[in-house]
């Protein structure tokens, strides 16, 4: 899966270093940055949609980790839709990601998205040859009615070497609070990787329209990729700082005739450290 999308550029990129202190105080930075975007998007109502592909342990849900976590959950959420239901099987294969699209003032990041049918469903045999031909055929139209309708569509695509996906395999192997990552899917995957880089190379050549290109993340390296997904995405929207001035605070009022009950008629967790 991941030989294909090795390219030249790949391998000096996973040579470069970045210092830690360096890398920890430009993230912070880009967070300030990504809660000034969030504020533009709620206050101009704009419907942003985020779509994360690629290897396995291309490192996604890292970069998508580092995006949210200063933003407010209620206007950026996280779709990562599980196994499709009986009836989800039998509806319009788009059907199920459609309720997830966001409203107004709202930023939507699929954790893998649609284009489970153009990679693991086609290399697995999850889907028929009609299914998929006629997913090459419709998902482009359905991408580009939704950016006419207004939404703001970006996709990246997670590049990682061979080496460097076998090496972060072997790491979850061995660490029990990553081994949940490393699904039978994923697994089964290390064996079919030359079906999942022809399948990569379909999907690009049926869906990489001007509308809605595909962003190629060169993800050896997790810090400098989190740092350039995150600096791309910021120039995607022209954003204004609109950061509200901080609240004052009123003094406390006094307790008055206010009388905390008896601690020992509450509950309180041990001091077990």
């Amino acid at each position: 899966m991941a030989a294909a999308d090795l390219q030249v550029g790949d391998v000096k990129a996973a040579s470069r270093k970045i210092k830690t202190q360096v890398y920890e105080k430009e993230l912070a930075r880009l967070q300030v940055e990504l809660v000034k975007m969030q504020e533009w998007i709620k206050h101009e109502k704009l419907r942003v949609v985020v779509i994360f592909e690629g290897a396995d342990a291309a490192g996604k849900g890292g970069v998508i980790k580092r995006i949210t976590e200063s933003l407010n959950p209620r206007l950026c959420r996280v779709v990562a839709l599980g196994t499709p239901t009986e009836r989800e099987k039998t509806s319009w294969y788009f059907q199920r990601y459609v309720p997830h699209l966001p409203a107004a003032g709202e930023m939507v990041l699929f954790d893998r998205s649609w284009y489970n049918r153009a990679g693991v469903e086609r290399v697995m045999g999850f889907c028929g040859d009609a299914e998929y031909q006629e997913f090459l055929r419709s998902c482009p139209e359905f991408e580009r009615m939704l950016v006419r309708s207004g939404i703001i569509l970006i996709k990246y695509w997670f590049s990682v070497s061979d080496a460097e996906q076998e090496r972060r395999f072997q790491k979850r192997m061995n660490d029990r609070t990553r081994s949940w990552k490393l699904s039978p899917m994923d697994v089964e995957s290390r064996s079919r990787w030359v079906e999942y880089s022809r399948a990569k190379d379909t999907m690009f050549a049926h869906t990489d329209i001007k509308q809605a290109p595909w962003y190629v993340v060169k993800a050896d390296n997790k810090k400098l990729a989190r740092l350039n997904c995150i600096t791309h995405l910021l120039s995607m929207i022209e954003y204004g700082d609109l950061t509200p001035s901080p609240p004052m605070l009123p003094p406390r009022p006094k307790a008055g005739d206010y009388v905390r009950p008896p601690m020992e008629d509450q509950n309180f967790v041990p001091d077990f450290w």
